[in-house]
């Protein structure tokens, strides 16, 4: 009751830095096409929407197959809560617990539902002229798709004129990003800037693409038969790229002590929000100051919390005791705290 007071007190003002990660919706629901209704083509169906589960939470496209999930992938009927059919697509709901525990018993890195927003600048290339893919646009609904199948929070700009004008092929290839660009992601609420440049040509289709997180940049290039496939090529590899950031092996996950300064009741709210999957408690609200119990790694952590915009400090410097005339002082012990992480807004 103390802690919660506290938080209270804490929040004079609701006004935060701007943290733009998203959660992905249905992470644990996926839908695969389907020709027909028969017991044989639900069985390859359901195999793989279980390989498509795999992939959004480790990041990784043969994961499904390892040695450690053929009795899994065999019958996958174990972690599948409901299915259905809507259309040509089976509509699959997976159990989030049953699954989560299955994938970490096979020493699986997992990656939690909270997610870097992207906002994709897509030009499309083809006979008919050059077009960037705005919200909306009939031509977004591949992307969304795509994004969706793929476990990716994708927000697109409004491809208005400027923006047609600023989304060249030029600005979307270069080594570096615009300075236009990059202030569109805060502008449509992003965390990272994806920039695709696809071709059609003799029927096939073929894109190359730029992520940009932080520092940090990813390319690549990709090919499929229609926009459809393009698309999906695409935010599998962007996926792929992504997801070792944020996801952790259980292995590799530890006991830590997290401290934010800084801190009101939305960011707080917020702060929550980000450490849910590593079973975060808080221990300690002092101030604008918050303590919390984690279990992750320190890279697992760094990379969530980049997210929120959060800084990382140094750990404080203990204090020397003053010395007293004629008493002799014991030498400090010296005690590493390599468990503890400092961060701040």
């Amino acid at each position: 009751m103390r802690i919660l007071v506290r938080l209270f007190v804490l929040c004079l003002a609701l006004s935060a830095a701007p943290s733009f990660a998203a959660v992905v919706a249905n992470l644990y629901q996926v839908r695969e096409p389907v020709a027909s209704q028969t017991p044989e083509e639900r069985d390859a169906a359901l195999v793989r929407a279980f390989d498509t589960l795999v992939q959004r939470l480790t990041g990784d496209a043969g994961a499904a197959q390892s040695q450690a999930l053929a009795g899994l992938r065999a019958e996958p009927q174990q972690v599948i809560s409901q299915y259905g059919y809507e259309g040509q697509e089976i509509v699959v709901d997976f159990d989030p617990a049953t699954t989560e525990r299955s994938l970490r018993q096979a020493g699986l890195a997992l990656w939690g539902a909270n997610r870097p927003a992207i906002l994709a600048w897509w030009l499309n290339n083809s006979l008919e002229g050059s077009s960037l893919v705005g919200d909306g646009q009939p031509s977004a609904d591949p992307l969304q798709r795509a994004a969706q199948h793929r476990g990716l929070p994708l927000r697109l700009p409004l491809a208005d004129l400027g923006e047609q004008l600023l989304g060249t092929s030029d600005n979307l290839t270069a080594s570096q990003p615009d300075a236009s660009l990059l202030e569109s992601v805060e502008r449509y609420g992003a965390d990272a800037l994806l920039a695709v440049d696809a071709h059609e040509q003799d029927g096939q289709w073929q894109a190359s693409w730029q992520l940009w997180l932080g520092d940090s940049r990813e390319q690549g290039t990709v090919k499929a038969g229609d926009e459809q496939g393009l698309a999906d090529a695409v935010m599998l590899a962007v996926g792929e790229r992504l997801a070792p950031r944020f996801a952790a092996s259980p292995s590799a996950a530890s006991h830590l002590t997290l401290q934010v300064q800084g801190a009101d009741l939305a960011r707080y709210a917020e702060l929550s929000r980000l450490l849910e999957p590593f079973d975060a408690h808080l221990q300690l609200v002092e101030g604008d100051t918050l303590v919390f119990r984690v279990n992750a790694s320190p890279e697992q952590l760094r990379a969530q919390l980049s997210l929120a915009r959060l800084e990382e400090m140094p750990a404080p410097q203990a204090q020397a005791p003053q010395d007293e005339p004629g008493v002799a002082q014991p030498a400090p012990a010296l005690v590493p705290r390599g468990d503890r992480l400092y961060f701040h807004w």
